[in-house]
């Protein structure tokens, strides 16, 4: 009998190939759109609230990835975000200091599709004209009741969807006594972004664009190669290489 650990790893791994599959054209799509924006010197957007904010870190400020990649950080953690409200709110103040433009390209993570918060950014975002790039799981945000009062669910409001394939809780591995463990949003979630950024940079070297990479700052010169590759969008990153 196969231990919990093993059990995850085995249906992880699968649910990760499946996923890749699953979302392949859609990451050629969204690598096209977001490739053409950052030829024009456009910055990437990225929320996530509560947990997903994670997944949104990993492409932000990253070794070897894109330097035109902006957070919209939530100071409370996603610990108020069903107040209605407050993603507008916040989404809001982002753009007052930081520029949210028509054309650019927005993710919006969110696992269950339902929150209010990645809701709200993600239609203040499309009024603004950017194409909204939606990370969750499809089953989830299919099924489960939104608490914003549009009655939208993550799904139906982007112009694109990622499917991390995610079964409702999160969770794979029946651990006994009716609970559950193993999450896989994380996972997958930050693989499809992956993914999704190394087919951004295979477009852009595709159409000969130069590629805005960061160098991991322990490799010699890192630093002042970054600063170098950071300095057209020195003013619109809400996290720049010091």
């Amino acid at each position: 009998m196969s231990s919990p650990a093993d059990s995850f790893y085995e249906k992880s791994t699968a649910l990760l190939a499946r996923a890749r599959d699953t979302n392949a054209a859609v990451i050629t799509r969204c690598a096209a759109l977001i490739g053409a924006s950052v030829a024009q010197d456009g910055v990437l957007h990225v929320f996530g609230s509560g947990h997903s904010e994670v997944i949104g870190r990993e492409i932000i400020g990253r070794a070897g990835g894109l330097a035109c990649v902006s957070g919209i950080i939530d100071p409370t953690g996603g610990f108020i975000e069903n107040l209605v409200g407050y993603g507008t709110e916040l989404v809001g103040r982002y753009d007052r200091q930081y520029q949210m433009l028509p054309g650019e390209c927005m993710i919006v993570i969110s696992n269950s599709g339902k929150n209010s918060a990645p809701l709200e950014v993600a239609l203040y975002a499309k009024q603004k004209g950017l194409t909204i790039i939606g990370l969750t799981s499809v089953q989830m945000s299919t099924h489960t009741k939104t608490v914003h009062p549009g009655g939208q669910n993550l799904h139906a409001i982007a112009d694109h969807v990622l499917d991390n394939l995610g079964v409702p809780g999160d969770t794979l591995i029946d651990i006994g006594e009716g609970q559950f463990s193993g999450p896989t949003s994380t996972l997958v979630g930050a693989t499809l972004l992956n993914l999704l950024m190394l087919e951004v940079i295979a477009w852009l070297q595709a159409h000969r664009h130069p590629l805005p990479l960061f160098k991991s700052q322990n490799l010699p010169g890192a630093i002042e190669h970054n600063r170098k590759v950071a300095a057209k969008y020195r003013h619109r990153l809400s996290r720049q290489v010091a």
